[in-house]
């Protein structure tokens, strides 16, 4: 028996299986390399749904996180510590003015954010309460946040769903319009749609939503779960889209996870100070929420993201790469669709793969499969170039040989 078969074993007595897991136990990490326990070796190119930004076992992370678990690990959010605000200070510095909430999870920030719009609304005449979010959108799998999902799959045996969440078709501007009424307290969206599908927000859409936004009086949420820690090339996505004065527009809400713990669970609710103050005491809470620890890691990351340039890299790096998978000649009748910005991408095949990941696996690549067939690439923004071109060459030959 090997390793790997004997550790299954023990896992298929004591792990509920909510998770299509694959038969490999990994054991190690390094940089954007994976090692499982029998020693294989395989070239991560999806990064941990993306939480791992800076790969696996960063130095800068390591020393962090290290050092801080010298001095306090916990003592709950009674008290201050300094790393949250060593963290909020440099939300403030990269993204709005604005104050945080820390949690564990995206799920997390995203649910406290849409409490937040209630609240905010809640002395309004009529009462503002509905949240408004967009097709193929993915929120989280709290009961809240699947009716906020913009999948009918997600909310599949859950029902009834919570009230209040109202689903419109993305990039369908009339639509969220006349969806808009006097109970309307917010409009959630991702940036660039990650579990739909990889679909980015266009330029025109997210203007035209942010003049709705402040035109009614609707706070304006950009879950950047998937999109913040510079994984498009910008801190966040929101960035990419500037108003009539040039400068990006702003949302009035926004949530972090994955990235922002590069790997620890760390989750933000960040908000405009006047939105921020509906928050007061007994409304949320959590109590592991901003733990010194994973702080101390959160504040390295965004100090290594802006000390060693990776921003630039990312955008010019996954431009290139999405490029070279256009161009491609090997898999261009086997491909309707390249998206994306800076490392996050998808490739949307014309047909539904039949056990692609398993079949990246034995090449020795870890991709991601999402919307029945659109691939999802999300390196760490530290992987070597020489890595991430051999990475895309596989992908290309994993395409072609399906």
């Amino acid at each position: 028996m090997t390793r790997t078969s004997g550790l299954l074993e023990r896992a298929g007595k004591v792990l509920i299986g909510n998770y299509a897991r694959q038969p490999i136990v990994m054991a190690r990490g390094e940089g954007s390399w994976l090692w499982d326990c029998d020693g294989r070796k395989f070239l991560d190119l999806f990064a941990g749904f993306g939480g791992c930004i800076l790969g696996h076992c960063d130095r800068d992370l390591v020393a962090a996180v290290t050092a801080q678990a010298a001095k306090l690990w916990h003592v709950g959010n009674t008290f201050h510590t300094e790393p949250q605000i060593d963290v909020a200070e440099r939300l403030n510095r990269h993204a709005f003015a604005g104050q945080a909430f820390f949690c564990h999870s995206g799920l997390e920030a995203n649910e406290a954010a849409c409490k937040l719009a209630r609240l905010h609304g809640h002395n309004a005449s009529p009462k503002r309460w509905k949240i408004i979010s967009l097709s193929r959108s993915f929120h989280g799998r709290s009961l809240a946040m699947i009716a906020a999902t913009g999948n009918p799959a997600t909310r599949a045996g859950f029902e009834p769903a919570v009230p209040g969440f109202v689903n419109v078709e993305a990039e369908n501007f009339e639509a969220l319009s006349a969806a808009c009424d006097d109970e309307t307290a917010g409009i959630i969206l991702e940036p660039i749609q990650g579990e739909g599908g990889v679909y980015p927000q266009s330029v025109d859409y997210m203007r035209k939503v942010r003049t709705l936004c402040d035109q009614r009086r609707i706070l304006l949420i950009c879950d950047e779960v998937w999109t913040g820690c510079g994984r498009t090339g910008k801190w966040f996505g929101y960035q990419h889209v500037s108003g009539e004065d040039g400068k990006p527009i702003e949302p009035d809400i926004m949530t972090m996870g994955k990235a922002v713990g590069g790997g620890l669970p760390v989750g933000i609710m960040y908000a405009k100070a006047a939105v921020a103050a509906d928050l007061v005491p007994g409304k949320h809470g959590c109590t592991l929420g901003g733990n010194p620890m994973c702080m101390a890691v959160s504040r390295a990351i965004f100090d290594a993201i802006e000390n060693r340039g990776l921003l630039a890299r990312t955008a010019q790096l996954g431009e290139k790469a999405m490029a070279k998978l256009r161009a491609s000649p090997a898999i261009a009748a086997k491909i309707r669709d390249v998206r994306g910005r800076g490392f996050m991408i998808g490739i949307e095949l014309v047909e539904v793969p039949e056990k692609l990941v398993d079949k990246g696996l034995a090449r020795g690549i870890v991709v991601n499969l999402t919307a029945q067939k659109v691939i999802r690439l999300a390196p760490a923004l530290t992987i070597s170039e020489p890595d991430w071109d051999y990475g895309v060459s596989q992908v290309i030959e994993l395409i072609a040989a399906l």
